[in-house]
């Protein structure tokens, strides 16, 4: 059974067209999905009307790494995928995840294209399509056997910026096999668009260097807010 976690903070819009997208793409497939409402969220998220195999968590933490890690405590099954609520999977993306765990890998990610036209928002994207220093970021959509992430000690709740990259980072110090599925997600092109592409791309090269420099995850919290707008993640 695959689990599908989705950390969700002021989403609500994201979900109306998220959670449809599942449903129909994972027809004949055992799996549910799990919506982890931030306690700081602020919208009518957990009354959305939407039946199994879809049921919204209420958490009592805020930051993306504790949605998570709940999400996990009460999911039931024997795959972890995480993903973000402004992503869209692509047609496939069920069975692409099973196919990557029985050829004998422990995890993997998917590549992704932005759902705007732009030659740099593709030249961005085209390096999610193998290892480099920007994978195992959130919008490539981990996927991972449970056991393998119960192995590794889960996320790190007090990771409150780059969780993703702190867990992939235990991951590769751990010799986890993993796969870069190349079926491209859509991934919200928001970010650029409240700010610029020469201002995300330069603040996220300065926090991966800062991160792997091993600055902690509240000067990177700090830093990021100051660098970027992100109206929709306000106070999570």
């Amino acid at each position: 059974m695959i689990s599908v976690i989705i950390p969700a903070h002021n989403e609500i819009d994201n979900l109306k067209e998220l959670l449809p997208t599942l449903l129909m793409i994972g027809e004949g497939f055992e799996y549910e999905v799990l919506v982890c409402v931030s306690c700081a969220n602020q919208d009518d998220t957990l009354n959305l009307n939407f039946s199994k195999p879809i049921q919204f968590i209420d958490c009592k933490k805020k930051g993306r790494a504790s949605q998570m890690n709940y999400g996990t405590n009460l999911a039931k099954g024997n795959v972890f995928v995480f993903m973000h609520a402004d992503v869209r999977p692509p047609k496939g993306f069920f069975k692409d995840i099973m196919t990557t765990l029985e050829s004998g890998n422990e995890a993997g990610f998917f590549s992704y294209k932005f759902d705007k036209e732009s030659f740099l928002l593709n030249l961005n994207a085209s390096f999610t399509k193998k290892d480099g220093v920007f994978t195992g970021g959130g919008d490539q959509c981990l996927f991972i056997k449970r056991k393998t992430f119960e192995e590794l000690g889960r996320f790190n709740e007090a990771q409150v910026l780059m969780e993703d990259f702190e867990f992939f980072k235990r991951m590769k110090k751990a010799k986890v096999s993993y796969k870069i599925v190349p079926n491209e997600l859509i991934v919200s092109a928001r970010k650029y668009q409240e700010n610029s592409y020469l201002r995300v791309n330069l603040s996220n090269l300065l926090l991966v260097i800062l991160f792997k420099m091993g600055f902690s995850a509240e000067k990177l919290k700090v830093l990021h807010n100051r660098l970027l707008r992100l109206s929709y993640q306000t106070k999570n």
